[in-house]
């Protein structure tokens, strides 16, 4: 379950580091992924990427920076291309950014993967890693539960509005 929960906690992380940029830069902080709990899957699945690389790529930073960023990059392009193709929405736009690739990545995410990828190699994981191993499998299996549930019906209702503002229950007035 140790994948799984790598999984949730650098989705949550991507959530809480998307809040923050989006207040640091002034836009808005609307969800790129579910509808219920707080979590980016993209940087979920991203974090997991990198984690899987050969072992001496750890051992190298630049192979770390480089394939680091690339193995995000790929990760961002294909969710990019999920929600667009399959849920029929887009969330976020590299449109006039250096190096954009259809507007789903550019270079200057990719390089700021790629540092990512450092940190969270060297620092984050393992201090984290321990502390994911310890939680019970009953409890892996609820989360795991709960996350489809709340992706299933994500998907759902971004198929048929097609508006990823009907993911802003929290903002909704009476």
């Amino acid at each position: 379950m140790l994948w799984f929960w790598s999984f949730v906690a650098y989705s949550f992380m991507g959530f809480l580091l998307e809040t923050a940029f989006a207040a640091l830069t002034g836009g808005h902080p609307d969800r790129k992924g579910l509808l219920v709990l707080p979590l980016c899957p993209v940087y979920g699945a991203g974090a997991c990427l990198i984690l899987a690389l050969p072992g001496w790529v750890d051992e190298r930073p630049w192979a770390l920076f480089l394939l680091g960023g690339l193995a995000a990059t790929a990760a961002e392009y294909l969710a990019a291309l999920y929600h667009e193709k399959v849920l029929g929405v887009s969330f976020w736009s590299y449109d006039g950014l250096p190096g954009s690739i259809q507007d789903r990545v550019c270079l200057p995410f990719s390089l700021a993967w790629g540092l990512l990828s450092l940190e969270l190699t060297r620092h984050v994981h393992p201090l984290l890693a321990p502390w994911l191993a310890r939680i019970p499998a009953p409890v892996g299996w609820l989360a795991l539960a709960t996350l489809l549930t709340d992706g299933i019906l994500t998907a759902a209702l971004l198929r048929s509005t097609g508006d990823t503002a009907s993911l802003r229950w929290y903002a909704r007035t009476p």
